[in-house]
């Protein structure tokens, strides 16, 4: 079995995170540069037994596309050229920004950390494959 990664996709930032091979746990991995994103994620598949991939779908409350879908697409176009064999699906990721910062809040960090907009999209990566393996 190979791991299943996860990307919370922004337009300046990317909060990834990863499962175990075995596919159980979920843990962040890190954030990277949105341009950064394609030469990091090829140097991770070469190095990395990779099956999936999971990219967060942003909706608005009545289930339409946010407006940050449009990058998205692009994002897509790109990752479907450089990687034609990863398999990839959209796991809604409504509310996964405010769950991370609860989540930072609820773990006791200080006020200071959790203005760190990294960590925070690194949870919502998190949040969004674990929201997908404990469907």
């Amino acid at each position: 079995m190979g791991r299943i990664l996860a990307l919370d996709y922004g337009t300046k930032r990317t909060g990834i995170a990863v499962t175990d091979e075995l596919q159980i746990i979920a843990s962040g991995l890190t954030t990277v540069s949105t341009k950064e994103l394609i030469p990091f994620l090829k140097k991770y598949f070469s190095e990395e037994n990779v099956e999936l991939v999971l990219l967060g779908e942003p909706k608005q409350m009545d289930n339409t596309a946010s407006q940050s879908e449009v990058n998205i697409q692009e994002f897509l176009k790109k990752f479907t050229v450089t990687f034609p064999e990863m398999k990839l699906e959209r796991v809604d990721e409504r509310f996964t920004s405010k769950m991370a910062f609860q989540s930072m809040i609820d773990s006791g960090l200080k006020k200071k950390q959790r203005k760190n907009k990294a960590l925070v999209d690194e949870i919502s990566a998190t949040i969004i494959l674990q929201s997908y393996l404990y469907k």
